[in-house]
């Protein structure tokens, strides 16, 4: 069914004069409070001599910066295979839980709702020392991935489920109609569309994801924070290796963000409907 609104109207009203006033006034003051705490930020630093040109200098050097990258490449190593495990496996839970069988929707929802209560550093700390108590010792990179897919893949399984719950009925009623079976709409129909709405929560889950590797630190994995502690150890300058390191976060993070911004962009200029599925916001640092 199309219509007319605007994805935003759809979900809430437009502000009117005074509440944009408003907003841009809180807008200008939160950037003057946060140019003024950094401005206080490097006044200290620069109090304790942390910003003097000696403690900066070693950061020249590719041999550290060599260094720091094989960190990196951990952990896109570890965010790719988790990424391509909880993928599918959200996936099956995703449409699992929509299914018609009510043994098949009761095991998808009670795995979604449990990886997602439970803590992700309870899950590394079992792999870590539950299960070798048990004779089951993983390598060091699958004691991070295994708990990691876990928890991700219950993200992606309510981010494909909000995805196909927020198309028109029409699509699956029209296929439906042509003699299509309920799999085969939902596999060849609505799984497609609902995909391409949803790719940039998916992008914005991988964001969640890469800072998830952090963990990584707890098993030994070699991964750029377990290098940057390892790092800051050795040549004694614990901020300055931390900030080229958050840097590289940044870095790596915006532009996972900027892609997940113009892939939404790009969707809700072809949605044909009009309307954004309100996708849930997943948090796999369940305290």
């Amino acid at each position: 069914m199309r219509t007319s609104a605007q994805p935003h109207v759809a979900l809430f009203d437009e502000p009117g004069p005074r509440t944009r006033r408003m907003i841009r006034l809180a807008s200008v003051v939160s950037a003057l409070a946060l140019g003024a705490l950094v401005g206080v930020g490097l006044w200290v630093f620069a109090s304790h001599g942390q910003l003097a040109a000696d403690r900066w200098t070693p950061f020249l050097q590719w041999s550290i910066w060599s260094y720091l990258f094989l960190g990196l490449r951990g952990t896109v190593e570890a965010a790719a295979l988790v990424a391509a495990l909880g993928s599918v496996l959200g996936l099956f839970l995703g449409v699992g839980r929509l299914a018609r069988t009510r043994v098949t929707r009761w095991l998808c929802t009670g795995y979604i709702e449990i990886a997602r209560t439970v803590p992700v550093l309870l899950m590394i700390y079992v792999m870590l020392f539950g299960l070798p108590q048990l004779g089951l010792n993983l390598p060091v990179l699958w004691k991070l991935v295994v708990p990691l897919t876990i928890a991700n893949a219950a993200a992606f399984a309510e981010i494909v489920r909000a995805g196909v719950l927020g198309l028109p009925s029409g699509q699956a009623e029209a296929a439906s109609s042509l003699g299509l079976s309920r799999g085969q709409t939902m596999r060849l129909v609505v799984l497609p569309q609902a995909l391409r709405v949803v790719t940039p929560s998916l992008v914005t889950q991988l964001v969640s994801l890469v800072k998830d590797t952090s963990l990584g630190y707890i098993v030994a994995f070699t991964e750029l924070l377990y290098r940057g502690q390892v790092l800051a150890s050795y040549n004694r300058l614990l901020i300055q290796t931390f900030v080229v390191v958050t840097a590289i976060y940044l870095v790596c993070n915006g532009a996972l963000s900027a892609a997940a911004s113009g892939l939404r962009s790009r969707t809700r200029r072809r949605d044909p409907t009009g309307v954004v599925p309100v996708l849930p916001i997943i948090d796999t640092h369940v305290a």
